[in-house]
């Protein structure tokens, strides 16, 4: 019990840390002059989405081979140009965008954000870029498709995206039925379209796009007393800054020089421009070319969704290689007998105890939750600058790591100990045992599991989009976000996840048979003792 209220001890105060994780990153060292760096999700259209050319001023992406376009990235160009600063479009999710600002990954956040009351509190806003109204999304042909109050859309399913402004009105709706915030719009809008939710709460621009790249779609607009109330900040979208960041009443300055109508106007050019109005008045001769949804994505998307399933693979493949070895040299060093003597006996039993930790922390929390305090955390707390892709191989590697120290303890209590017994009767050493003797059983017994938990790495790379890695999951919901082509678009990654992982696991299980050895090995044998048994001996 001791032992327990230790480590739990040693829990609560990790999470603590994490809890003042916001608090104490402010003083942060700013990112290199002559650089802008912007984070956005690149997924929200028309305000900012992902293609695969320059089109359209569309910006490079920090580490990635596709461009950015949209509204907010015509306005960061305009802000950085008059700064006389090199933009840098950081692609992040939402979730990681507060996280990236306060910890100096990006000096700022343009992603049609509102700079509500609680945001204030960890974030400096610059003056309005963007005023919007609240609208609600709904299927054309559902039932609340004639709504024209609030009132209408009594016992609807509603939503928004998580930890937004839209989120916080849906009570104003009468007898809604109030549904679980959603991560991003790609997946309201699936959701909608299959029927999962009757509507979402989102702005104007972005209800306009969907209603006209997806007939399936129609946007509510409702009088002014009959929507919703809101605040005017509520309704504007402004520019994050970090607390006391000396630009921000240069950019307030630039922002003043835009006028409504060259705000509208881009605005309008972006509605039009944005990747999934690219076949919206096609003529009749390419209706068969529309129709094939499948070479169409894979056209367009194919080098994403390889370079996405080639990150996912990577990180995968190498984390678990080293995670498996944090386990091997865990379970080598747990093998030995406590050492005599107290300065000797205190070091193994403090490192055993830190080893202990280690596991619990990492195998009882999330990889999400993880990634997010080792990759901001660093940044925040020791101005620590990690590679995104070095920062998800160390994650992945580390948390392997906690498993497989586990799975390799299983191993060892796997190989009877009447084998150490055996090879110490016959005067081998602790390592020759260990090398020659023991080692190669576990590592046969350890690798189903082994393979498991690489199967379980390639799904999981999935949550360090939150760190900016574009896996192959970010790669998609990037896609899907700017065609609209939900179902057909995750069918496809569907079926890349599973190739990768049905390939991986028959590749594991003919190396377990390599292992094992021919299934006719005891027939071979007991013939060849048979036949030696009948040979006449020699003179």
């Amino acid at each position: 019990m001791k032992k327990l209220s230790v480590q739990l001890g040693l829990l609560v105060t990790f999470l603590l840390t994490i809890c003042a994780l916001p608090v104490t990153g402010q003083a942060v060292e700013s990112t290199p002059d002559g650089e802008f760096r912007v984070g956005m999700e690149a997924g929200y259209a028309p305000f900012n989405w992902t293609q695969t050319d320059d089109s359209h001023g569309a910006v490079p992406i920090q580490g990635s081979p596709e461009f950015a376009g949209g509204y907010d990235v015509q306005m960061a160009k305009r802000i950085a140009e008059q700064l006389g600063k090199q933009l840098v479009i950081v692609k992040t999710e939402w979730d990681g965008l507060q996280p990236a600002l306060t910890s100096g990954k990006i000096d700022a956040i343009i992603a049609g954000m509102s700079p509500t009351e609680e945001r204030r509190k960890q974030v400096d806003f610059t003056d309005p870029y963007y005023e919007s109204n609240l609208v609600v999304v709904v299927q054309s042909d559902g039932p609340y498709a004639k709504a024209t109050s609030l009132a209408d859309l009594k016992g609807a399913k509603i939503t928004a995206q998580l930890n937004t402004f839209h989120y916080t009105v849906i009570d104003q709706i009468p007898g809604v039925n109030e549904q679980p915030a959603m991560d991003n719009f790609p997946a309201m809008r699936v959701a909608l379209e299959s029927g999962t939710i009757d509507g979402y709460v989102t702005e104007r621009p972005e209800g306009v796009t969907a209603e006209t790249v997806n007939k399936k779609f129609k946007m509510l607009e409702f009088a002014a007393d009959k929507g919703f109330k809101t605040n005017p900040e509520d309704t504007t979208v402004a520019i994050g800054l970090r607390k006391g960041d000396p630009n921000l009443e240069p950019i307030n300055q630039i922002l003043s020089g835009i006028s409504q109508d060259e705000r509208n106007s881009i605005m309008d050019a972006a509605i039009k421009e944005q990747p999934a109005m690219a076949d919206e008045g096609a003529d009749d001769t390419t209706a068969s070319k529309q129709e094939n949804w499948f070479v169409k994505i894979i056209s367009e998307n194919g080098m994403m969704f390889l370079r996405g399933a080639g990150m996912t693979l990577f990180l995968a493949i190498i984390g678990t290689f080293v995670g498996t070895v944090i386990g091997l040299l865990v379970g080598i060093f747990r093998s030995f007998e406590t050492p005599l003597g107290k300065v000797k006996g205190g070091a193994y039993k403090a490192a055993n105890w830190l080893i202990n930790a280690y596991i619990d922390i990492f195998r009882g929390t999330p990889m999400i939750v993880q990634a997010a305090v080792i990759y901001y955390g660093l940044a925040q707390l020791f101005s620590i600058d990690l590679d995104r892709t070095a920062a998800a191989l160390f994650i992945v590697s580390i948390n392997t790591g906690a498993y497989m120290t586990e799975i390799v303890r299983g191993g060892f209590l796997a190989v009877d100990k009447g084998q150490f017994e055996a090879a110490q009767a016959i005067g081998m050493t602790h390592w020759q045992t260990m090398r020659k003797v023991v080692l190669p059983q576990v590592l046969r017994n350890i690798l189903p599991a082994t393979g498991n938990e690489l199967v379980i790495n390639i799904k999981d790379t999935s949550v360090l989009s939150i760190i900016s890695v574009s896996e192959l999951f970010f790669q998609g919901k990037s896609v899907a976000g700017a065609n609209y082509m939900f179902f057909q678009t995750y069918f496809i990654i569907c079926i890349i996840y599973f190739i990768m992982t049905y390939t991986a696991t028959r590749i594991l299980r003919y190396v377990e048979k390599k292992m094992d050895g021919p299934d006719d090995y005891m027939l071979y044998a007991n013939q060849m003792q048979t036949s030696e048994l009948k040979a006449p001996e020699s003179h």
